[in-house]
């Protein structure tokens, strides 16, 4: 007889930033030193939130900051990710091209890169002022988990979410920069998010002020039936939580959106049978 398979499971951090008026340098040694201090290290993953590099609504200095996909920063957070054997994943200005990207990086715990995520959908405000869409769904494995990355604003979409759980995702890692005016996105389109496609998620956010925005702080874990694993409050933390895969599969038997749906984007409207889109 043979033995069961071991239980995937994945120890995640998830990193609220004040926001401060740091350096590169600095953010990178505050995060640091917070893993060091971190009673649960090591981390199989740590999610940062978007903009990290540079902070997020800080005007010229997002093209200042912006650095290519192995540019210096890069190099220094595979070093990081190495000393705490951890896979590690950050937003930041990224220049390609000729053009400014708000992206996303994923350095796993030898240091290599994984992955590299530019925002799909840019709100209106500031951002399009400075960045370009990206054109791509960005997937990856860890641990025996497979992994959408989405930045802010895209996991908004439920038609994003869906496509990444459709294209097999089991936990969707989502940087952002949430204002306190929006907090509606991070109490209760989260969590739905997570619920109606049954995958984890989690969400990296910003707390305190940065040049006249307030951010929300309320970072949070997300599990597969929409129930709330971890939430921060409005103070700069570091939340932590052991994924357990098998928790999906339940969720997905109990609930089996993704089975279910069928073909309801072609279903009639006053005798159409075109999508809804």
């Amino acid at each position: 007889m043979t033995a069961p398979a071991a239980t995937q499971s994945l120890k995640l951090a998830v990193l609220q930033y004040s926001a401060r008026d740091e350096t590169p340098d600095q953010r990178l040694q505050w995060l640091d030193d917070i893993l060091r201090g971190a009673k649960d290290a090591p981390f199989g993953l740590v999610v940062c939130p978007e903009l990290f590099l540079s902070g997020y609504n800080v005007g010229r200095k997002l093209s200042d900051l912006s650095q290519t996909q192995r540019g210096s920063f890069a190099v220094s957070a595979a070093e990081l990710a190495r000393n705490h054997r951890t896979a590690l994943v950050y937003g930041y200005p990224e220049t390609a091209d000729g053009q400014l990207y708000n992206s996303a990086i994923v350095i796993d715990s030898s240091g290599r890169q994984l992955a590299n995520h530019r925002k799909l959908r840019i709100p209106n405000g500031f951002e399009r002022d400075w960045f370009t869409p990206g054109g791509n769904y960005t997937m990856l494995e860890i641990a025996g988990f497979r992994i959408a990355l989405l930045i802010c604003y895209d996991v908004e979409f439920p038609e994003a979410v869906r496509a990444c759980a459709l294209a097999g995702a089991d936990l969707i890692l989502a940087p952002t920069a949430l204002r306190a005016e929006w907090s509606f996105v991070a109490r209760k389109l989260i969590p739905a998010r997570a619920f109606e496609n049954g995958v984890f998620l989690a969400y990296a956010n910003y707390c305190g002020q940065e040049n006249g925005f307030v951010y929300l702080g309320e970072s949070c874990i997300i599990g597969p039936d929409g129930r709330e694993i971890a939430r921060a409050g409005a103070d700069e933390t570091l939340l932590t939580a052991v994924l357990q895969r098998n928790d999906i599969a339940r969720a997905r038997e109990r609930l089996p959106y993704l089975e279910d749906r069928g073909d309801l984007d072609r279903v009639a409207i006053d005798g159409r049978t075109a999508p809804l889109s």
